[in-house]
Parts: C-alpha cells; sequence; structure tokens
C-alpha cells in the first residue's frame, strides 16, 4: 500500500523517461534524499556541471517517500567510530551531526519548499515495563562519558514529560532539541523542483539496468558521465556487486484518521515533537499537519534481502503495531480511532552497522549508504559530504570517520544466506518474547530477567 506521505502528493506530475543517450559529468542513480541532496549541493557549489538524475520510479518512490517523517540531528553508528578520536574533533563531530536539522531548515526556507517542517525535538520514553527507564537511564550515561552535554540530552521525570506527551504507563524519557518533523515526500517533491530550476535533469521511470565506472544503462539508452553515484541504498541489493555489501530491512508503519481537539488534549504533540517507546521493537511516531498519528515499530527481514514491494501489511505485521501504538495510547481503542494507512519501506544496512560516504576517485564513483533508521537527517549529511568529495575539496565534512576514499569493494560484506535469515528469525522470536514477558504484569523475577539477557547476547552477538 501507498504511504501516507506519497498519497497525499500523488497529484503531483511524473517527469517524463529518459529518451536518448547522455554525456554529463555526474549521473546519480536514484531520486531519493541521498541523490536530491547530493545533486542540490553539487549544483550549488558549481552551477557549470551537468548533473543527470536516473530514478525507477518517482521521485521519493523508496525509503525516502515511506519513512515515520523524523529528521534527526544524529547518525547511526557515529558513536562507535567517534570513541576512538580526540575530545576536540568528538565535539565538532557532534556539532556537525546536529547541525542537520538546522542545515534543512536553512535550504527550505531558501528554496521555499513547504514540507510542515517543525522542530520540536524527540521524546525517548520509557513506558510499558520498568526495565525502559533503566535502560535509557543507562544510556544517558553513556551520552555522557562520550561528551555529550545537557543540551543534547536531558532526562525528563514523568510530570515534566506529561507536559509534552502523555504516554500511558510512562515512567519518565530521554528528551533530545536535535530533531524535527517533517513531510519527507514533500521535501522530496520540494527537492527535485528547485533542481528542475536549477538546471538539473531528473528522468523517473527510468530504471538503470547495468551500471560500470564512466557509465550506466537503462533497457534502452546509455549515459556517459565522469562520475556515478550510486544513490539507491537499500536497492543496491539489485545491483551487482553492490549488492553483496548492503542489506535491505523493512520498516513497517501506519497512520490513523485525523484525530480531535479533544484526543489530542489527551495525548500532546503540540510542538512538532517526535516519540518513541523504549523497547526493542523501536517503536516510533509523530503528530502530523493535519492531526493524525503516525506510528511504527521494527520491521523485518526477508530471505536473501528480497525488498518489500506494494503491497498491503499481513494481518500480523498489522495488528502488532495497532497493539503498540493503543498500549501506549489506550484512548485510540476506546474512541475506535481506524487506521487509514499502513506501508512498508526498504531501508540499507552496512555489515558493519554505520554509514558510509565512499568515494573512489580514480573510477569516478562514489556512493553513501548504511544510515539504518536515520536516514531522512543522514542523507543531508551524505549530500553535503559527497560533494566535496567528489570535487575534492578537504573539508571538515570529509575528515569524519564514516567517509573512506577507497573502492566500494573495501566495505564489509554481509554473510551468506541462510545465516542471515536464521539469525534475524532467531532475534525476531526472542525480541517479541522478550517484549511480552516485561509488559506482563506479573512474570516472575527469574523469567525477566533471563529473557533480557538472553536478548542482550543475542543483540552483542549479531552487532
Amino acid at each position: 500500500m501507498i504511504s501516507l506521505w506519497m498519497d497525499q502528493v500523488a497529484h503531483e506530475p511524473i517527469r517524463k523517461p529518459l529518451s536518448q543517450d547522455l554525456d554529463v559529468d555526474v549521473v546519480i542513480v536514484g531520486a531519493g534524499f541521498t541523490g536530491l541532496w547530493s545533486a542540490y549541493y553539487l549544483k550549488q557549489a558549481r552551477p557549470d556541471l551537468s548533473i543527470v538524475i536516473l530514478e525507477a520510479e518517482q521521485v521519493g518512490y523508496g525509503a525516502s517517500g515511506r519513512n515515520g517523517g523524523w529528521l534527526m540531528g544524529e547518525l547511526a553508528g557515529a558513536d562507535s567510530l567517534l570513541q576512538s578520536v580526540s575530545p576536540e574533533q568528538r565535539d565538532l563531530s557532534h556539532k556537525l551531526i546536529h547541525d542537520i536539522p538546522d542545515e534543512v531548515a536553512r535550504v527550505i526556507n531558501q528554496e521555499s519548499i513547504q514540507c510542515d517542517y517543525e522542530k520540536g525535538g524527540v521524546l525517548y520514553c520509557a513506558a510499558r515495563y520498568p526495565e525502559q527507564r533503566e535502560n535509557l537511564k543507562q544510556q544517558l550515561q553513556f551520552a555522557k562519558e562520550l561528551g555529550y552535554s545537557h543540551h543534547d540530552f536531558q532526562w525528563l521525570e514523568k510530570p515534566e514529560l506529561d507536559q509534552q506527551l502523555k504516554m500511558h504507563q510512562s515512567q519518565g524519557a530521554l528528551f533530545s532539541p536535535h530533531c524535527a518533523t517533517i513531510h519527507p515526500a514533500k521535501l522530496a517533491k520540494g527537492l527535485a523542483r528547485s533542481l528542475d530550476k536549477k538546471g538539473v535533469r531528473i528522468f523517473e521511470n527510468t530504471k538503470v539496468t547495468q551500471w560500470q565506472y564512466g557509465q550506466v544503462k537503462t533497457e534502452h539508452h546509455m549515459v556517459k558521465a565522469k562520475w556515478v553515484v550510486s544513490a539507491v541504498e537499500a536497492y543496491a541489493t539489485q545491483f551487482k556487486p553492490i549488492h553483496r555489501y548492503q542489506l535491505a530491512v523493512n520498516s513497517l508503519i501506519i497512520a490513523t484518521e485525523p484525530l480531535s481537539d479533544e484526543i489530542w488534549q489527551q495525548i500532546g504533540l503540540e510542538n512538532g515533537q517526535a516519540f518513541s517507546e523504549a523497547s526493542r521493537l523501536i517503536s516510533y511516531g509523530q503528530r502530523t499537519k493535519d492531526n493524525r498519528l503516525v506510528f511504527g515499530a521494527r520491521g523485518g527481514y526477508r530471505f536473501a534481502g528480497r525488498l518489500r514491494v506494494d503491497k498491503p501489511l499481513t494481518k500480523k505485521e498489522l495488528n502488532l503495531r495497532v497493539d503498540l501504538m493503543q498500549q501506549c495510547f489506550p484512548i485510540l481503542k476506546q474512541k475506535n480511532i481506524q487506521v487509514t494507512h499502513a506501508w512498508g519501506g526498504n531501508l540499507g544496512l552496512a555489515r558493519n552497522f554505520h554509514p558510509h560516504m565512499l568515494c573512489d576517485v580514480k573510477n569516478g564513483f562514489a556512493m553513501a549508504g548504511g544510515y539504518g533508521g536515520e536516514g531522512v537527517g543522514a542523507t543531508n549529511l551524505a549530500g553535503r559530504t559527497l560533494k566535496d568529495l567528489i570535487l575534492q575539496k578537504d573539508t571538515v565534512l570529509t575528515q569524519q570517520p564514516w567517509v573512506m576514499r577507497k573502492p566500494f569493494t573495501q566495505l564489509k560484506k554481509w554473510e551468506p544466506e541462510p545465516i542471515r535469515w536464521l539469525t534475524y528469525k532467531a532475534l525476531n522470536i526472542v525480541q517479541e518474547y522478550e517484549d511480552k514477558v516485561l509488559s506482563d504484569k506479573n512474570p516472575a523475577r527469574w523469567k525477566r530477567k533471563a529473557i533480557k539477557v538472553l536478548s542482550d547476547w543475542l543483540e552483542a552477538l549479531t552487532s
């Protein structure tokens, strides 16, 4: 099923497909956020560059139009990479990452892009069972050890949390101001319109069937270029030999009908806050501009990393998310609030579980990916970084530990099947059972402890 976001921009016209061979400076494969941001910053720095974007479907079709609408000033896996650098370097990197939402705000203001941007921060809530409070407190302590300040992460006790979000059985929350909420499809479409005006040519319904250094081929035409940029994220699984280095997993999300003011008074989220409920099921949400509740939870993995197509969520997938949402906000069940949209998206995981922004100058090839669930913001950083790498500039962006100046074959490969699928199934079964045990009000203490230890062990084993 189409996402809420893409449904609400379905009226926008589709661009024509590629109809002739081209010879350009830069060809970008993929009109999601990575490709759009890369083109935007390249054209801004070098207006003379000829840039073409080839998109198999339409702008924002992939993860860029199917996410939860969080624009985070965080980067998945960055902390592990930054542990070995000096405190001064780490502080500089933190500022670079935290500035992502503000940088996006600067662009959308300059380009007059209306995408429902609100910077209200994010609330990581302890709610359905007491272990969540303990886990979040540990995260706060770890953040302090890494040099984060009170301005980056702040603990809110329940009365303080209730002023922003009233979640059932809440026991406090970890708050970070470095997050905004957006309508991601509006941002993608707005960026594309801006690129049209700047002379970047975007061809939709143009699937790349083959690529090599210096050129890409579609079904009927070829584009030669000094630089080929892979901006396909999870869809890299369709391109050999890149498919060995990127794993496609799913994120599954639902959206309610517009809620009344009466219901929102009992929930909160008046200032664009994003929120999550701190279980291993990784549930998250936001309030949309038209007063819907968007709510997602960790998705799945399909054998051999097969991409999820436009099919409705299964009954089990839908019920899990509805049940979690109603546990957090029982009024939705009491009022019989309906879910109007339910969708899945494909996101990419790198084997080392942190993003990569890679440039192979010798072969004229650049790529970025491995964002995990934080790609809406990470892609902006990636676009700026790829711009500097392609233009061979030495900047604070290119000096970060997630930047690679080497062939993509130096990335760590994923294990072959069926190892990946069996590992996922084991982890998923254990973590779903853990959530069931911990959310039970009267389980034996030994059972609570045992299942948590097992889940911790499995998670560490697979990381």
